[in-house]
């Protein structure tokens, strides 16, 4: 049996799905194949890394500076998240909370990336070997968020947030060879996407990225589709969603230590349930 997980991000949300991880890493539970969108990359490389507790240490200090996310960033580079702070000053071997990225690489487990080609609008999925000590360019590019941030490059190619593309990437994970997946979502199991919400994104990208705008204009139809099939597969005993029964009312980008430690926590006992999902 291959066993995978999937963290879709979501950015401050996804304090949830870092709940999840560590849960995991008390009880020793180890994937073949873990595959993540935005902020979920973020989280797992921590995960497979061994080092339990650094993605909420992110969440509830690092990313509260406004070194990571403030108009600031984004009047002086027209980028509200700096990218280059998180993942490079912060997490580079020299840095306040560097990644033991010798310890992801010894991990026996697959690592996917996923990113959204900003000129085709097509996912790209990173490797782990995509990625070396220092230069975690995958992970900037898969939580480049479209309208708050430039496009990344990474070999000379300009990504977006993979969320736009292939924001629950379960078919990827199963074309892979994964028996049994566990689904880590941030928002509550019966949410359904509405295109509003991604109206202003796609206004700004239409001018000089055009293939990436219809794309980010199909994601509600895209994200609600795919949590449709992934209901089907739970169905058959193939997938487990873990995901909070209620957020709060926390957003995206929000700075609220509380509601952030709270969903943590969430998640953290919510992952239990992978406990039988497993066993089965």
């Amino acid at each position: 049996m291959k066993y995978g997980i999937i963290d879709v991000g979501g950015g401050m949300r996804d304090a949830y799905g870092a709940g999840v991880l560590d849960w995991c890493e008390d009880n020793g539970v180890h994937f073949d194949y873990c595959i993540g969108v935005s902020a979920g990359s973020a989280n797992l490389s921590s995960y497979l890394a061994g080092q339990r507790g650094r993605n909420l240490k992110f969440y509830t200090d690092y990313d509260l500076r406004d070194e990571v996310m403030s108009m600031k960033n984004y009047a002086r580079t027209r980028n509200y998240v700096d990218l280059e702070y998180v993942y490079g000053k912060l997490s580079n071997s020299d840095g306040e909370c560097p990644l033991d990225f010798a310890a992801v690489e010894n991990n026996p487990a697959e690592f996917v990336v996923v990113a959204t080609d900003s000129l085709s609008g097509r996912p790209h999925y990173f490797v782990k070997s995509d990625m070396s000590q220092d230069d975690y360019g995958p992970i900037k590019a898969s939580s480049c968020v479209p309208a708050a941030n430039k496009p990344y490059y990474v070999h000379g190619t300009r990504y977006f947030d993979g969320g736009m593309s292939d924001p629950i990437p379960l078919e990827k994970c199963f074309a892979d060879g994964c028996d049994k997946v566990v689904l880590v979502l941030t928002r509550p199991r019966d949410f359904e996407r509405s295109p509003k919400k991604d109206s202003l994104a796609v206004r700004l990208l239409r001018p000089g990225y055009p293939k990436a705008a219809k794309v980010m204009a199909k994601r509600a139809a895209t994200y609600n589709a795919q949590l449709r099939l992934a209901k089907e597969y739970e169905k058959q005993g193939k997938v487990l969603i873990i995901a909070p029964d209620d957020i709060g009312g926390m957003k995206t980008l929000t700075k609220d230590r509380e509601m952030i430690e709270a969903l943590y926590h969430k998640g953290y006992n919510d992952a239990e349930a992978i406990r039988d999902f497993l066993r089965e």
